[in-house]
């Protein structure tokens, strides 16, 4: 089990999110004002704004949330004036972390971010300290019960993506950055119905935690994402199966 993807998606199926169903629709909101300030309320022109609502929607988020963040953002009333910062560090074991913020307060942000990190036995780092270790990348994913995994992977690759592996209980579909929705929306005419897509940071290599450091980090995983101000967590910890069964 390596970073965010597969830690979130074990997450989800336990239902931790639904659990913390106000914060996830706290960053949804955030995300939904600033991708319609920065683009615009067209979906067709604004494929940013077009994600965050597919995403709210997947969240069952009500559509009156949606429509009144959407034209907070674009300038229909006040709010979702919100600055994007990126956060870079290490966490135990000497992980790289990347954090994708939306905040109104960077102050703030900066100094729950550092308490955090230096809390779980990681440290806030300068700008650059990691970047360089994660490559962006589109995801796709799907419940594999109901699908073939070389039929999905066939149709996947003929529509532009580059890439299916097996997540446990999903399928994700890997793409660059500029192919995701074409891939999605080319994946949904052959009647594939993705459970979620997102825009992630992908490690180009990853670190082995065991014991300790394995369950400071998971800690740590979950602190920094219960923060108001962030919106994902990227990490390039890799924890094995058995590992895992540990702390379950």
């Amino acid at each position: 089990m390596s970073g965010h993807s597969k830690w979130s998606t074990i997450k989800r199926k336990k239902g931790v999110a639904d659990a913390k169903r106000g914060k996830v629709f706290t960053k949804l909101i955030r995300e939904i004002q600033t991708a319609a300030r920065m683009g615009g309320s067209d979906l067709e022109g604004n494929p940013r704004l077009r994600l965050a609502i597919e995403k709210a929607r997947g969240s069952n988020m009500p559509k009156d949330n949606i429509e009144r963040a959407v034209q907070k953002g674009a300038g229909g009333g006040d709010g979702g004036d919100f600055e994007e910062i990126v956060y870079e560090g290490y966490g135990p074991g000497g992980v790289a972390i990347l954090l994708e913020t939306l905040t109104d307060n960077r102050n703030r942000t900066v100094s729950d971010v550092r308490h955090l990190l230096t809390k779980h036995g990681g440290n806030l780092g300068a700008a650059g300290c990691v970047s360089y270790l994660f490559e962006k990348r589109g995801t796709i994913l799907f419940a594999k019960s109901s699908l073939n995994v070389d039929e999905l992977l066939e149709a996947s690759l003929e529509a532009g993506a580059e890439d299916v592996r097996e997540l446990d209980e999903f399928l994700e579909v890997i793409t660059s950055p500029g192919s995701l929705t074409p891939v999605r929306e080319s994946l949904e005419k052959a009647e594939y119905v993705a459970n979620e897509a997102s825009i992630s940071m992908e490690p180009r290599t990853t670190v082995t935690l065991i014991g300790n450091q394995a369950e400071k980090m998971l800690r740590l995983h979950d602190a920094l994402e219960d923060l108001d101000d962030v919106q994902v967590v990227f990490a390039n910890f890799d924890i094995s199966e058995d590992e895992m069964a540990k702390f379950a």
